[in-house]
């Protein structure tokens, strides 16, 4: 007698509102439109077509529909669910919802039922993650002899790009890109005063010299001790820090500023964020590669074609249009010993794009080609965007470096 399947329509009610009120999809716009459009439908709704998305969220006449508009979106709010999921571990038997690729419906995931693995036998006594890993572990035995010695010669599930660093005996850094930022407060009009992002001034040192050197310029300036960084740099970091958990590795998070050339003595570091926020490791990453820097950091030019790629994110972000970007992967050894991983990229959206494409189990097959070993490497990718979403990636070239 088999036992019935439970029904996914109790709770997606409740699931739907729990979503709403973490604002996965926002307090209001047209990404919470949409998501209120979607879960209104019902779990078994089919799935609307493009046409009838862009009628009902965006007031858009069906003859009129913008497909692009109707698949951003819906890229965007998968994306939303999806990392705030992975933020919040769900226990095995509750709701999770979800749009699945290739269709514009929110469904819910099947909960493991306790009372599934409990009534097992053997199952009795044991903790019910136990049980499941148990189960995992047998049908990965299942896939037979070459499977699993793959499986061991990857430690934790890394892939080849961060097997010598989880095997190497050195603590990991994380170093990642930050921004300086000063003040300009006057005093006639301290209600006045402003935060200010300036390219030449980079410390509390670059500020103290640009005021001796053009006292006009900057004479009402003042150091606050605040730095920023690039929200993509949260994402990268997410998808990458649990390979290093699962694998037992020490790690610490510092600025790329508060980087001291004698700590790449003693760690190994992994370096998250935007090329322009490279700081002391800039030198050191270009002075290897077959890249350098055009006359912005938006851009990168290979030394031996002199092809040119740089991003158009800044002019085209604020529109809902199509743009690329470019990310960039590096490993190399130091002067100092240390074994770096660069994780980077122009702008924002290549950023985002990139961590998960370096923390999956498995590369692009030309990257991990390269990638063996303990070769130094790099590769770059293009990735295209719309609004700070990044739609899709295409790996330019992987290729040695010294």
């Amino acid at each position: 007698m088999t036992d019935a399947v439970p029904d996914c329509n109790v709770g997606y009610k409740e699931e739907v509102e729990r979503l709403r009120e973490a604002g996965v999809a926002g307090r209001n716009g047209r990404l919470r439109d949409l998501f209120d459009y979607l879960a209104a439908r019902g779990p078994e709704a089919e799935s609307p077509s493009q046409a009838e998305i862009a009628a009902a969220v965006f007031g858009e006449a069906q003859n009129d529909a913008d497909d692009a508009t109707v698949r951003v979106y819906v890229h965007r709010l998968r994306k939303k669910i999806d990392d705030y999921y992975a933020r919040h571990e769900r226990a095995a038997d509750e709701m999770r919802l979800e749009i699945p690729s290739g269709i514009y419906a929110l469904r819910p995931i099947r909960p493991v039922r306790t009372t599934d693995i409990a009534a097992r036998p053997g199952a009795s006594g044991v903790p019910r993650r136990l049980v499941v890993y148990a189960v995992l572990v047998l049908v990965a035995l299942c896939a037979g002899a070459f499977g699993l010695g793959r499986s061991l010669d990857r430690p934790g599930g890394a892939n080849a790009l961060w097997q010598p660093v989880i095997r190497s005996e050195r603590p990991v850094l994380f170093v990642l890109g930050d921004y300086y930022l000063f003040g300009e407060i006057d005093p006639l009009s301290p209600d006045e005063g402003r935060l200010i992002r300036d390219f030449r001034v980079n410390s509390p040192e670059d500020l103290l010299r640009l005021q001796e050197a053009e006292p006009e310029r900057y004479a009402v300036a003042e150091d606050f001790g605040l730095n920023y960084l690039p929200f993509s740099s949260s994402y990268a970091l997410s998808a990458i820090a649990p390979l290093f958990e699962r694998n037992g590795k020490t790690a610490n998070v510092i600025a790329a500023s508060a980087l001291r050339p004698d700590m790449l003595n003693r760690f190994d570091i992994v370096y998250v964020g935007l090329l322009s926020g490279l700081g002391s490791l800039e030198q050191q990453v270009f002075a290897g590669s077959g890249f350098r820097l055009g006359e912005t950091y938006d851009e990168l030019i290979d030394r031996s074609s002199r092809q040119i790629y740089a991003t158009d994110e800044a002019r085209r972000i604020a529109a809902p249009v199509f743009y690329r970007d470019y990310a960039y992967l590096a490993r190399f050894i130091a002067p100092g010993g240390a074994k770096v991983i660069v994780v980077a990229s122009e702008r924002e959206t290549g950023l985002r794009a990139l961590g998960p494409i370096v923390a999956n189990g498995e590369l692009p097959q030309k990257v991990a080609d390269v990638a063996s070993g303990d070769a130094p490497f790099e590769a770059l990718w293009q990735v295209t965007g719309q609004q700070g979403a990044d739609l899709s990636d295409r790996l330019i070239l992987a290729r040695s470096r010294r």
